[in-house]
């Protein structure tokens, strides 16, 4: 069984938080109950159900159905936290997104990306692409050993079509491309995790260029996993309650954080998404919902450069700031497992 997040798995057992299993075995059945050590404590969720499966008596031990309503009710309701502001900028083109390494941050907006020092939040750089083209619309971006990759599209001209460009930090010069030209929707984020790349395509309720909706609909939002060239590999879809969060426009911004899990964003709403890849099926797993004071959706990202203090980057559109947050990553805690099951003769289910 491919767990949710193996990274995340595989640090927590280097550490010492082993995975807790209990095995209740009767005449007529065979039930399996697992749980998984999160940063600071288990779920209540997890702790009740390793609880019960250890317990001596049959009448002890939750039901099926009990197991199966608790992980529900526990998966439809992720947790509410806040970030806190450390620091605001002023970036006159802080429109789209941010990008961030240790020493920089870089302001996108459509045809302009400008880099900045973190220090003092002195414009240095700026790379502009012409009125004319060919690049009209940057996204977001990532900064992976010295190369700030964006994602761009051709937003909202029909059809969809997007690419990868590539910026040498230390001078914004353009020095790579990788074009997807019409795949999947338009491409909003893309970010480096586990020996791999990610990225997020759009698509949206509002129209296109043709008065039609843009991609088919918000629904058909999802998020991919690729290989060093750029090939998908796996693809998750977002959850339906998360998907109406992002109405009518879509998933905007995408970065993996210091924990091991995906964070998401919208288009306006003052919030991050924090997510898990699920332990089966297509659909990512909710897991929480950190508010962003002050921040109007859009691309995001984390430093990761401080491996010790990782903090979160996100911009205000309409005041054209960059804004810095503490985020208590270390207080989500894991998705429940899932209620799967073995069960023996005299159970099998019709």
């Amino acid at each position: 069984m491919r767990l949710r997040n193996t990274r995340v798995t595989l640090t927590r057992a280097l550490a010492g938080s082993l995975a807790v299993a209990a095995l209740t075995v009767t005449a007529t059945t065979t039930a399996i109950a697992a749980t998984t050590a999160g940063d600071a404590t288990p779920s209540p969720a997890a702790t009740a159900t390793a609880t019960a499966s250890a317990a001596p008596t049959a009448a002890a031990t939750p039901t099926a159905t009990t197991t199966t309503a608790a992980t529900a009710a526990a998966a439809a309701a992720p947790q509410d936290l806040t970030a806190t502001l450390i620091r605001r900028y002023a970036a006159f083109d802080a429109n789209q997104g941010v990008a961030v390494d240790g020493k920089y941050f870089y302001a996108v907006d459509n045809r302009t990306v400008t880099k900045h020092d973190r220090a003092t939040g002195a414009p240095l750089l700026q790379f502009v692409s012409d009125a004319s083209g060919p690049l009209i619309h940057f996204d977001s971006g990532t900064v992976v050993d010295n190369k700030l990759y964006l994602a761009h599209s051709n937003y909202n001209q029909v059809p969809m079509a997007s690419s990868i460009e590539v910026l040498d930090t230390r001078t914004m010069r353009h020095i790579e491309t990788f074009s997807f030209g019409i795949d999947r929707g338009s491409l909003t984020w893309i970010d480096r995790h586990d020996g791999a790349w990610w990225a997020g395509f759009a698509n949206y309720d509002t129209n296109g260029a043709d008065g039609k909706p843009y991609g088919g609909g918000s629904q058909n939002t999802q998020v991919v996993k690729l290989n060093d060239r750029f090939e998908v590999v796996e693809a998750w879809i977002v959850p339906a309650a998360l998907v109406d969060r992002f109405r009518p426009m879509s998933n905007s911004g995408g970065s993996w954080g210091p924990d091991g899990r995906l964070w998401l964003t919208g288009h306006d709403n003052a919030e991050v998404y924090v997510m898990e890849l699920p332990e089966a099926g297509t659909t990512l797993t909710w897991v929480a919902t950190v508010a962003l004071p002050d921040v109007e959706g859009q691309a995001i990202a984390w430093d990761r450069s401080d491996k010790k203090h990782p903090t979160f980057w996100a911009i205000k559109r309409t005041t054209k700031e960059v804004l810095n947050f503490e985020v208590p990553f270390k207080s989500i805690q894991d998705a429940p497992a899932a209620p799967f099951r073995v069960v023996g003769p005299g159970s099998f289910v019709p």
